[in-house]
């Protein structure tokens, strides 16, 4: 979607900022309900990557038509995910996001078979163990929104085999976050619940909403997608 000259790259700015600054899951839904009308249009002003990198990562780790394989896209927003994955060959798209708004933003594409609000890490997702071809989570796990306890659930849901695409943000305010996240990774790594397929960092994640958050010598904010693969056994 064409961002809008109408709004300023100060105005998305203020407004992301607002996604990070509270902790209350009502405050967050409430947050993300009244940004679903001009979300496509904000992120496409900060070039928001994620999903477009997200998609390809897992697009090239998937042998076999990428047609039959049935994706969870969680967090799933307005739909970007889905659509950077319709246009490399996925069509079979379930959605899971909290927000109300969003969902349905993400209906009126037309590309999900089944979407259902779901508050991350407060339930757990409502999903049979071992369903899902693909599970992606792109652009919320990060400070102030998405808890890492999610991660474990995500891994649930996949099917002995299946993948699991993650990204986060490396920007200053969010590397504790980032590190307690590699953390838990590494953990499921190492007790052979799935394993490291690709990590790919990324320079040019976004176009940093402060002076603090910016790399060096760069407006932009970097970021990573990692891409693993569940074991074959599994104990859930």
């Amino acid at each position: 979607m064409a961002a809008s000259s109408s709004r300023s790259f100060a105005e998305v700015q203020r407004r992301v900022s607002g996604v990070h600054r509270g902790t209350d899951p009502e405050q967050q839904l409430r947050f993300y309900d009244g940004w679903a009308p001009e979300y496509e249009q904000d992120v496409t002003i900060l070039h928001y990557q994620a999903p477009r990198l997200a998609a390809s990562c897992l697009a090239s780790a998937i042998q076999g038509p990428l047609a039959d394989a049935l994706v969870l896209d969680v967090a799933c927003g307005t739909g970007l995910v889905a659509q950077e994955l319709q246009a490399k060959g996925f069509c079979r798209f379930h959605g899971l996001d909290g927000s109300q708004g969003m969902l349905e933003s993400a209906r009126r594409k037309g590309l999900y078979q089944e979407l259902k609000q779901c508050v991350l890490g407060q339930e757990a997702l409502p999903a049979s163990s071992g369903f899902y071809d693909a599970v992606l989570i792109v652009g919320a796990l990060s400070e102030g929104q998405v808890p890492t306890s999610v991660v474990p659930e995500l891994l649930r849901v996949a099917k002995p085999g299946g993948f699991l695409c993650l990204t986060t943000r490396s920007n200053r305010s969010n590397l504790r976050y980032k590190s307690q996240m590699q953390q838990l990774l590494d953990d499921l790594e190492q007790r052979g619940l799935w394993e490291k397929v690709k990590v790919q960092e990324v320079e040019r994640w976004e176009r940093a909403t402060s002076e603090q958050e910016a790399m060096e010598g760069s407006d932009y904010i970097s970021g990573v997608v990692y891409l693993y693969r569940k074991a074959q056994t599994v104990g859930f």
